[in-house]
């Protein structure tokens, strides 16, 4: 079996772990702030990951949210940047809106995207350069209309400091609505789904976007950081994903803004 279809199979078997798992009581801790939550089911699916994909794949190496392989300096060799529940708080909080994501790059180049979305157990997939699918349908392409014709999905709670808030609250005031859907994961199926034309964050991991970027990605979607630069593997980075036309123009919004291309670089190094 390849990677991609071992892939497909192992993310559909971590859902049914998760929704096993949701039968009993789990414990739920704070990271960073109190808002930013992991479970014992976040830690425990990331160890069942990694372990099905190291007894098939010996040689591969794992880059996990919870803490496996984020030591690694390099792109060489094949690795998978997995998510095991991206969407804690809805996790918590509603017991849907959450998925896990998976993204593979081999010497660095994108080999493959799987995003699952656990309680609809809708799986979105694509193999490089072979299309993109919701299940066994494929995925329309995007539809190339612009910011003020568009649902946009961001974060506004995360862009309120003195700032980050005059460009982001142009590019919401400018966008036909905005929403907040409180994961990463499924905003990208939103958007590969054609439910929302843009996505805009001011920071993500790698483990957040990758897979998003590879299946959008192959339905003509385009995605940088703030400044239309590409994105890391290995770090943090602003996010901008959507059609061609509203790409552009929302990358319009943050040229010559000084102030918050400094303030940008400084949360991206630290």
């Amino acid at each position: 079996m390849d990677i991609y279809n071992f892939g497909k199979e192992l993310i559909v078997e971590a859902g049914k772990f998760i929704e096993m798992r949701m039968t009993r009581e789990f414990q739920i801790d704070s990271k960073s702030n109190p808002n930013d939550l992991v479970t014992d089911v976040d830690r425990e699916t990331e160890q069942f990951l990694y372990t099905k994909i190291l007894e098939r794949f010996p040689d591969h190496l794992i880059i996990g949210e919870e803490g496996h392989g984020q030591n690694i300096q390099d792109t060489k060799g094949v690795i998978w940047i997995v998510d095991p529940i991206d969407g804690t708080l809805n996790f918590v909080h509603q017991g849907e809106n959450f998925a896990i994501s998976i993204g593979v790059f081999i010497d660095g180049e994108p080999y493959c995207g799987l995003i699952y979305d656990c309680m609809k157990r809708d799986l979105y997939h694509a193999k490089y350069k072979n299309g993109a699918y919701l299940n066994e349908h494929a995925l329309l392409p995007a539809e190339n209309i612009s910011l003020n014709q568009s649902l946009i999905a961001i974060n506004p709670k995360r862009v309120l400091g003195e700032e980050t808030r005059s460009p982001f609250f142009k590019i919401m005031a400018e966008s036909r609505s905005v929403r907040s859907y409180g994961s990463a994961a499924l905003e990208f199926a939103m958007l590969a789904k054609g439910q929302i034309s843009a996505l805009l964050f001011l920071k993500l991991y790698p483990w957040d976007y990758t897979a998003g970027v590879i299946i959008t990605e192959e339905l003509g979607f385009k995605t940088s950081d703030l400044y239309g630069r590409e994105l890391p593997l290995l770090s943090s980075s602003s996010v901008i994903s959507g059609n061609p036309k509203i790409h552009s123009e929302i990358l319009e919004y943050f040229t010559g803004d000084k102030r918050l291309y400094e303030y940008h670089e400084k949360i991206h190094d630290s």
